[in-house]
């Protein structure tokens, strides 16, 4: 749908959903750099942090180890390893007990079995899959007029919104199991409150990447639609 040279499908759908995503981005970035000023608790590390959570949660088997880079931290079901960032695996600040806590919440996540995390595994091949050939494959079906490439591209996109669409519970819970332990843990105040509010800027995120994926999915329907119209 077009009025003039103005795609109104990308103003009407994923245009604020990419307004909301830079806000997103700009708070997370922001709450990092207010907490990375900020002494941890009990001078601990994102190191401890981590394997802290695991204890409290009675989870063994788990190594952590420093991996290059920044914001790389994630945890490696396969490898059953928890990879903090040079930035947080050593640092004693508020931030970086958030981050490695929240990491060690996914391990405890596949140490109980927990559902949606196992769900999302299941639908990661074909979202691969969907990433870098749903648009392509919508596009070409427009310029040939080939309505099942243009469906293929929507079912493909599909899986996309149904992997972001599982990844944010999984998300919130990781995160609402690392608050706990850390609460158990006897964390004062001031350590939760910062560790809940660098959780909540990194879920944002989320929210945002689930946003996006909706709005791309709207305006590939939309102009699914628009193309029915004119045959």
């Amino acid at each position: 749908m077009r009025f003039g040279t103005v795609d109104t499908t990308y103003l009407i759908f994923v245009l604020p959903a990419l307004l909301f995503t830079l806000w997103a981005q700009f708070r997370v970035k922001t709450t990092f750099a207010k907490y990375r000023g900020l002494p941890s608790d009990r001078n601990m590390t994102g190191a401890d942090a981590a394997r802290l959570v695991l204890e409290q949660n009675g989870v063994t088997g788990v190594t952590v180890t420093r991996i290059a880079g920044q914001l790389t931290d994630h945890y490696d079901p396969k490898e059953n390893v928890i990879r903090l960032s040079e930035s947080v695996y050593d640092a004693r600040t508020a931030a970086a007990v958030g981050v490695a806590a929240h990491e060690a919440g996914h391990a405890v996540q596949y140490a109980v079995g927990y559902a949606p995390i196992r769900a999302r595994q299941t639908v990661i091949p074909v979202t691969k899959i969907g990433t870098y050939a749903a648009w392509p494959l919508f596009i070409v079906g427009m310029i040939f007029a080939a309505r099942p490439l243009q469906l293929a591209g929507i079912v493909l996109f599909s899986a996309c919104v149904l992997f972001q669409l599982l990844t944010l519970p999984v998300e919130i819970n990781a995160s609402r199991r690392a608050m706990n332990s850390l609460e158990t843990a006897g964390l004062s105040e001031e350590g939760l409150k910062a560790a809940k509010s660098v959780l909540t800027a990194a879920a944002l995120t989320y929210v945002a990447a689930l946003a996006s994926a909706i709005a791309n999915l709207l305006r590939l329907l939309s102009l699914f639609n628009s193309g029915s119209r004119r045959r």
